[in-house]
């Protein structure tokens, strides 16, 4: 989690930046605790806000947009010194980040890029380079493919994209066919949203084990999302590792044990 912790100690940094002896409010809009990385990443920046002295006023979207949007609003009021924001999608922040200006409230962006960056002011953002994990876990399966000897292989593939209109799932997503514009024998089957939790990538993968009916590699966008895959792949009585390559992404730890256990073969972090 090497990128959660530079992100933690740049937020320091930047909202040390004037602060005087009195406390802080620092106000954070989070998507909500869709997955582990999630959860880690609010964690750590509570914390260090926390750690400073200063007070923190957290609002957990629960995944909706139209929550964020009455949060930021409901910030704005209180006269906060700084928001933080991630976005749940990519669109429909231009008119609430311009009152966020026009209150004259620093904002910082994170984890995700809104599509009005270009059109907003903003002190300072922090994330990762969505596309190039895309294409990572894209040529990880196909030099992989090609080191046993399955180069030339026909090789099924079956994407569990993140949430639909959210920078992370569009960029992975073009990432991984960026990527296997360079390994050909590798097709995508099916690809559907499992809105980077646990519980919907295991529903998507057993109706992808239902519909298509020879799997050889899966993509997830996240590792939760990989992990209830998992179950799913266990429950139709194949071995995942084996029978289906699982490629997920964040590097949780969960991501790692089940690597050692054989049930995942990679997991992909900028």
């Amino acid at each position: 989690m090497k990128k959660l912790v530079a992100l933690v100690l740049a937020m320091a940094l930047v909202l040390g930046v004037g602060a005087s002896a009195s406390a802080l409010t620092v106000a954070f809009s989070q998507i909500g605790q869709e997955s582990d990385w999630r959860t880690a990443n609010t964690d750590d920046l509570c914390n260090a806000i926390k750690a400073e002295g200063w007070d923190l006023v957290y609002d957990d979207a629960q995944q909706k947009q139209e929550n964020q949007i009455k949060a930021l609003r409901n910030f704005i009021s209180q006269g906060v010194d700084y928001i933080l924001f991630t976005g749940v999608v990519t669109t429909g922040w231009d008119e609430v980040l311009k009152e966020v200006n026009e209150a004259e409230i620093p904002l910082i962006l994170i984890d995700r890029m809104p599509d009005c960056a270009d059109d907003i002011e903003y002190a300072a953002a922090f994330g990762g380079d969505f596309t190039e994990e895309g294409r990572r876990m894209g040529f990880w399966a196909g030099n992989y493919m090609k080191s046993v000897g399955r180069g030339d292989e026909e090789i099924n593939a079956v994407v569990l994209e993140g949430t639909t209109g959210a920078t992370a799932a569009t960029e992975r997503t073009n990432g991984i066919n960026e990527a296997l514009k360079e390994f050909p024998n590798i097709k995508i089957v099916a690809s559907q949203t499992g809105n980077f939790t646990r519980a919907e990538g295991q529903a998507v993968m057993e109706s992808f084990l239902k519909s298509q009916p020879d799997i050889d590699l899966l993509f997830a966008e996240n590792d939760d999302m990989g992990l209830g895959a998992i179950a799913a792949i266990k429950a139709a009585r194949q071995v995942p590792g084996k029978d289906i390559i699982v490629v997920g992404c964040d590097s949780v730890k969960a991501a790692f044990d089940a690597i050692v256990a054989g049930d995942m073969n990679a997991t992909i972090e900028c």
